[in-house]
């Protein structure tokens, strides 16, 4: 069962690549990967345990559906697996997004200014993500222009 669902994350992640990440094949920290990102690109930062990747699943195929709407609002999707994540990236998430490691599903949208402006425990609708994304005022600049 657990390779299936390995599998299918596989696939789903070879799928969008132009906008999702894997951090557990990265040299870099999470940390440096997000602070790269900064005043450049918004995050939407996905963490799910090993037993719950349905939850990952549904998130990243959620997107995938809507991937200009994606791409149109600069955001980059990066998912963690958690038996994947790296001791230091796990204290960072832990100290700095507030994870509680026994969640099966956490997701934060990062802004351009580095902030978390939203937490979800379940996976969000695009629809909903993109509301809250437009509502940012950096967003609604990048519109008019």
């Amino acid at each position: 069962m657990r390779r299936y669902w390995l599998i299918t994350l596989t696939i789903l992640l070879m799928g969008f690549t132009l906008t999702m990440e894997s951090v557990a094949n990265q040299q870099k920290s999470l940390k440096a990967i997000l602070t790269e990102k900064k005043d450049h690109r918004r995050v939407l930062l996905i963490y799910g345990r090993d037993d719950a990747q349905h939850y990952t699943i549904e998130q990243q195929e959620a997107l995938n559906e809507v991937r200009d709407g994606v791409a149109e609002r600069d955001l980059d999707v990066i998912v963690l697996v958690a038996s994947l994540v790296m001791e230091p990236d796990r204290q960072f998430l832990m100290h700095d997004f507030k994870l509680n490691p026994a969640d099966a599903f956490a997701a934060w949208l990062i802004g351009k200014d580095g902030g978390v402006k939203q937490t979800y425990k379940k996976p969000v609708a695009a629809k909903d993500l993109f509301q809250t994304i437009d509502s940012m005022p950096m967003r609604k600049q990048e519109s008019k222009n």
